[in-house]
């Protein structure tokens, strides 16, 4: 079965995204140990699922180039087959994207089934918290920047309860940015 992982940048007190969803917060550009780590993370993706809201500025953004990045990783993003999670498109306006609504649970477990590589999400704010809450990914890798916004778009959403997670690894980089890999605590 296909790993399904998070990555995702967040401020120090938990948060994706200000309140409109800004991203001004985030320690730019990364420094080469950050895209160092970077790199084996995404090497065995071959899906990427995104929310509506975010793969309508992510896809495009891609598709044009992203300032800074090595034409291999444009190539990487651009390449990799994208589903998007929305009950609000019957179809896809991009290239190498298909559309996917109706159960987020069953729509997870049949991307997890299909032969292939991992799959990566960056969010959005929604979609990862719907996943974090519904216990769907096998790994979350936070990328901890050094600043405190004091509200916006949470990372795990009111769970109910309590989600134990293991600590796999910790990383500080140059940048300030901290990584931290975690996965589910089995019960």
């Amino acid at each position: 079965m296909r790993k399904f992982k998070l990555q995702v940048q967040t401020t120090v007190d938990g948060y994706m995204g200000g309140p409109e969803g800004e991203m001004d917060w985030m320690t730019m550009p990364w420094t080469d140990d950050v895209n160092a780590y970077v790199g084996p993370l995404w090497d065995p993706v071959d899906c990427i699922v995104l929310g509506r809201n975010l793969a309508e500025g992510f896809i495009p953004a891609w598709q044009s180039g992203m300032e800074g990045e090595t034409q291999e990783t444009i190539d990487k993003m651009n390449n990799t087959p994208k589903v998007v999670i929305s009950n609000s498109l019957t179809e896809s306006p991009w290239e190498n994207a298909t559309v996917a609504g109706g159960d987020l649970t069953e729509i997870v477990h049949k991307l997890k089934d299909q032969p292939g590589g991992d799959i990566i999400t960056s969010g959005g704010a929604r979609l990862a918290a719907d996943l974090i809450a519904k216990g769907l990914l096998d790994e979350i890798h936070l990328f901890v920047n050094p600043t405190a916004i004091g509200a916006g778009l949470p990372v795990f959403p009111a769970l109910g309860g309590n989600q134990p997670l293991r600590l796999v690894r910790s990383k500080t980089f140059e940048s300030g940015i901290t990584a931290l890999h975690l996965e589910p605590k089995s019960s």
